[in-house]
């Protein structure tokens, strides 16, 4: 499902060349639920960044669901994020204007989904926040905005999910919650989840843990 091949991403940091990541190359099955950990700047969230095709690697090839994202036109490449990937980020992003229900239900509106009313109540349903959808992000808690975000990420029905420190900004009972929920979601809808993590105890929950250090792939075990 995604393939990533020698890729190294090397930035400019005042006179200097900064490199994030180093001849990085993963092979993620169709399915998988794999967590990346490292620490601070090692190069975790680049990763998510690249496999979603919303940034571009110095070198090396990117390959998600059979097309090579590194080759593709920005066009092309909003359409592949908007059909078949599914982002979750640490501060939510909900639109604060919008209802719950109203978050969720956006991006099938978007791309036209048919019964778009419906996929939403079930949505709100499985994240536990069918009482809450009139609510607006400012009257949720934390781990509910979380929730209304991951309900809005399987929106359009994504193969592959893509979580960047979605616990990060909670307590480790709420976080260990969102966890189990995205583990179940994963379960049920046999997507392919790739969740960037600073907990170990949560990372040794996925099926696969992939660890980074300065930017290489220093472990790699399921």
């Amino acid at each position: 499902m995604i393939e990533l091949r020698n890729i190294t991403k090397t930035v400019t940091s005042g006179t200097e060349a900064l490199t994030i990541l180093d001849d990085v190359s993963i092979s993620i099955p169709d399915g998988q639920f794999v967590a990346v950990t490292g620490a601070s700047g090692s190069g975790k969230s680049t990763l998510l960044g690249l496999i979603a095709g919303l940034d571009a690697p110095s070198s090396g090839e990117i390959v998600v669901d059979g097309s090579e994202v590194t080759a593709m036109p920005e066009d092309a490449l909003a359409k592949l994020r908007s059909e078949k990937i599914g982002f979750v980020f640490q501060s939510f992003h909900l639109i604060p204007s919008l209802t719950a229900y109203e978050n969720i239900i956006i991006p099938m509106e978007i791309l036209g989904t048919d019964n778009a009313e419906q996929r939403t109540d079930r949505l709100l349903e499985a994240v536990g926040l069918t009482e809450r959808g009139h609510h607006y992000p400012s009257e949720l808690s934390g781990g509910e905005q979380q929730r209304v975000a991951i309900a809005r990420a399987f929106a359009n029905r994504p193969k592959i999910l893509l979580a960047d420190e979605p616990t990060g900004n909670l307590d480790s009972k709420n976080g260990q919650h969102i966890f189990d929920l995205m583990k179940d979601l994963h379960r049920q809808n046999g997507i392919t989840l790739v969740l960037v993590t600073h907990d170990d105890a949560l990372a040794r929950q996925a099926q696969r843990q992939v660890i980074l250090k300065d930017g290489r792939v220093v472990s790699d075990e399921s």
